[in-house]
């Protein structure tokens, strides 16, 4: 029996595009039009931006504990969130949770090593490129990044804010992500993190100067692999 898989979804669009990869990709494990039961709580993102814009990380805990107190009331066996922000909240959360979780950023790490990339390069909201979420799962791995310069980083953060958790795709943004992604090459990236789940939205991987790990599908494929019982380290 599948273990039953709990999403703490913060946006919208990176938790829908999560969920719609587990149900795709369940058949391929479980047979046709069968996939792991899922269960999704959501705090509205407004809720969780208050607390980022103060740098108030025990606020942001406490909404994901929320959700995972709801989701343990729900019959989840652990958890996963579909956004990489709010992973810098989780030493916190990981203390208190009921259910045990998959952390976005170990699954990419452990990717990207498996991929044998050694210089990567990271997009995502500014909190996130100027955070620890991924400077600490790479090292782990003796991985090297690169983010991108401030003014890009601001840019960034504005098109994940204002289009891309609406669900928006423009065409000069999308030709933004590819600048960007093209300077990582030329500083000697040899690909590239796609740390905000709405990223894979708008940078496509037949469309980009730099492969990707796409952090939204990577996870979600973790969580399928944990639910059908493959050994995954958690």
């Amino acid at each position: 029996m599948p273990k039953h898989i709990g999403i703490v979804a913060c946006s919208y669009e990176g938790a829908a595009l999560c969920y719609q990869t587990i149900c795709k990709e369940g058949s391929q494990y479980l047979g046709e039009h069968s996939h792991p039961e899922v269960s999704l709580h959501n705090h509205p993102l407004s809720d969780y931006m208050k607390f980022i814009n103060n740098g108030d990380w025990e606020g942001v805990a406490g909404l994901m504990l929320s959700s995972s107190e709801k989701l343990f009331r729900a019959g989840a066996d652990f958890l996963i969130s579909p956004d990489n922000t709010i992973h810098q909240a989780f030493p916190q959360v990981s203390r208190k949770s009921p259910l045990p979780w998959l952390h976005i950023a170990d699954e990419v790490a452990k990717e990207a090593k498996s991929m044998k990339y050694i210089n990567i390069g990271i997009l995502g909201t500014k909190f996130l490129m100027e955070g620890p979420v991924y400077h600490d799962a790479l090292a782990k791995h003796h991985i090297r990044f690169h983010i991108p310069p401030e003014k890009e980083r601001q840019k960034i953060n504005m098109i994940i804010f204002k289009e891309l958790v609406y669900g928006v795709i423009n065409g000069a943004s999308k030709r933004y992500f590819h600048d960007v992604i093209n300077k990582f090459k030329s500083d000697g990236c040899d690909s590239v993190i796609l740390g905000c789940t709405e990223i894979p939205l708008i940078v496509l991987p037949a469309e980009s100067p730099l492969p990707v790990l796409d952090s939204t599908r990577i996870l979600a494929r973790a969580a399928l692999r944990h639910s059908i019982g493959e050994k995954v380290e958690i």
